[in-house]
């Protein structure tokens, strides 16, 4: 048994690895955790559980995937947690490029062979505006490979890829590869991750307590270390 059930996107991922067993200990509760995207038709995207009426507490994924949630009438509350910025990395071993400006990155994309990306919010804001804000997206529209169930960082460190596109917090923590960091600001998409309490949830009252844990110094420190910034220096996104 479980005293609160939480599906936790993978931006937010690897602060939530280290933010659960904190909680537990700290609370005395017994989490049950599920992973699952912010968007898209996967069965175990957050939208496609909502909608199949799981029985899930709390949420954790991107904010304008969230407010969707909650006018959807499936969140009935909102916290924001962590800022999270779109990254670039390379293979372990090879030379850091440029990715300073529009430009430069430009250039590094041109350049690479076969490009990974995700297929959630970094992956979808890279093919579908990115690319096409650089003006490459035809050029390099055939280079694109996408992960399936896996980080992008996860494909360039086989070795089937020769950059990696990805929120920096997922790319973080792959062996194999090399973060090179945020990619310019110019281009940047930075983007809100936000706890939802389910508006069906019958343990709203614990759900609340987690989220007042999320928002504490103690997992500032986590969500710094994980690659993002914390909510409390920022408006939503």
């Amino acid at each position: 048994m479980f005293d609160l059930s939480v599906v936790s996107s993978g931006a937010f991922a690897p602060a939530w690895k280290i933010l659960l067993p904190m909680f537990e200990q700290q609370s005395g509760l017994r989490l049950q955790s599920q992973a699952g995207a912010s968007v898209g038709d996967a069965p175990t995207a957050v939208p496609q559980r909502l909608a199949r009426g799981e029985d899930i507490d709390v949420v954790i994924m991107s904010g304008p995937a969230l407010a969707d949630m909650m006018a959807a009438g499936f969140v009935s509350a909102r916290q924001d947690l962590a800022l999270s910025r779109i990254g670039l990395a390379v293979r372990a071993g090879a030379a850091a490029p440029d990715i300073a400006t529009p430009e430069a990155l430009t250039a590094v994309l041109l350049g690479a062979g076969r490009i990974a990306l995700s297929r959630s919010v970094s992956g979808v804001y890279v093919q579908e505006r990115l690319l096409a804000r650089l003006g490459i997206a035809e050029a390099v529209s055939e280079r694109l490979v996408f992960a399936a169930g896996e980080p992008a960082g996860a494909i360039l460190a086989r070795g089937e890829a020769d950059v990696a596109l990805q929120q920096v917090s997922e790319l973080k923590p792959v062996a194999g590869i090399t973060l090179v960091g945020p990619i310019a600001e110019d281009v940047q998409l930075a983007t809100m991750f936000a706890a939802g309490l389910v508006a069906s949830s019958t343990r709203a009252e614990t759900a609340r307590r987690l989220l007042a844990f999320l928002t504490s110094e103690a997992a500032h420190a986590v969500i710094r270390e994980s690659g993002m910034d914390p909510a409390m220096l920022h408006t939503s996104a």
